[in-house]
């Protein structure tokens, strides 16, 4: 029901809001991590419980990015 940072890196983009459904394999951000764009794609349907991040923070490896409901 969570997606975490799998390294260190800086928020791009974030194409999703609080409360907005999405459907598996939409996007919900992009992390910048050495000198590479990672999209992470949602792995289910659901509805976006938070996101814990914001456009340009510097997160850490194993870091919550979105939670699910």
């Amino acid at each position: 029901n969570a997606i975490k940072a799998p390294m260190p890196g800086l928020i791009l983009e974030i194409s999703v809001i609080v409360g907005q459904t999405v459907k598996e394999n939409d996007s919900l951000l992009i992390l910048e991590a050495m000198k590479m764009e990672n999209s992470f794609l949602s792995p289910r349907d659901g509805i976006i419980k938070s996101i814990s991040v914001l456009l340009g923070d510097a997160v850490d490896k194993g870091q919550l990015l979105i939670e699910f409901e």
